[in-house]
């Protein structure tokens, strides 16, 4: 089953050192790509999500985002007091005097000063942080999946339906092609004889036979419709595939080969109804070309 490339996911946690959250969102995107931000406190596992995240999508552009509340226990063990205080001295030092006796510090703002919440160098922390991490990580990746595998089951119908419809045309011109050569014979028969008739000449049955087959193998298409009954059958093929690999690239590569082998036809087909016909056929490669842009 194909998988959208658009999704969302997210998973919170708590514990003594305070609260932890993920959240995770994909859009379209040619190749992989993935951006991890995490807060100061975490930053040195950034790689280490971004390298988990690798092996679980496969293409999009992925985007994680994680947040840190440490709790107040701990968060009063980071606090650098001299930092602090120097911090409240320049910021009253910048307030106009007419105003500073009445002015207040708000404590949260505070601690956005740089230097006043000092990192958590303790191993023990970071290691328990890349667990948490990890474990939010997986259970976000795993709504996101979900929400891709929806999306796609959708995209995965109207695929099929383009290829279902496809196909329908293609017989419809296999069954057409043939007949336009005849057509063709009997319309250049008619034509010809009337004009030799008001010269009073006959017309060779060779030099007609001759004229017709140069005109067959013109606008022969028997090859071409062959190898886009053969591009749909492997375009039916990835569509039912399990979703272990991904299948847009070569969706949207199967497309153009479509559209190549179709624009030849119309090339080749002297015929008002074929030329109809690829024409249906082409506005339905299109469409397949612009779902391949949502499918990982």
């Amino acid at each position: 089953m194909i998988r959208s490339m658009t999704g969302f996911g997210a998973a919170t946690t708590e514990d003594a050192t305070g609260r932890y959250a993920i959240e995770i969102r994909s859009v379209n995107n040619k190749f992989f790509k993935a951006a991890v931000k995490l807060p100061e406190e975490l930053a040195v596992l950034e790689s280490d999500l971004e390298s988990w995240i690798g092996k679980r999508l496969l293409r999009g552009s992925v985007t994680v985002t994680g947040r840190f509340v440490p709790s107040g226990h701990a968060l009063a063990g980071r606090i650098n007091p001299e930092a602090a205080r120097a911090a409240v001295e320049q910021l009253f030092k910048a307030i106009p005097e007419d105003i500073r006796d009445s002015a207040t510090v708000e404590l949260g703002s505070l601690l956005s000063a740089p230097g006043v919440l000092q990192a958590e160098a303790d191993e023990a922390f970071i290691d328990q942080a890349r667990k948490t991490m990890l474990g939010l990580l997986e259970e976000a990746c795993g709504k996101l999946i979900d929400m891709r595998v929806r999306e796609g089951e959708v995209v995965h119908g109207e695929l099929t339906e383009f290829g279902r419809r496809m196909s329908g045309h293609i017989a419809m011109v296999a069954e057409r092609a043939p007949k336009v050569v005849e057509t063709y014979q009997e319309r250049l028969r008619t034509r010809v004889e009337t004009l030799l008739a008001e010269s009073g000449t006959t017309l060779e049955e060779g030099d007609l036979i001759r004229e017709v087959a140069i005109f067959a193998e013109r606008s022969d298409v028997a090859e071409e419709i062959a190898r886009l009954g053969g591009h749909i059958s492997q375009y039916t093929e990835l569509l039912d595939s399990d979703g272990t690999e991904p299948v847009g690239r070569t969706l949207d590569f199967l497309a153009q080969e479509m559209l190549r082998e179709a624009n030849t036809i119309a090339s080749k087909a002297a015929d008002v109804d074929i030329s109809r016909t690829v024409v249906e056929i082409k506005g339905l490669i299109d469409r397949i070309k612009e779902q391949a842009q949502n499918v990982e």
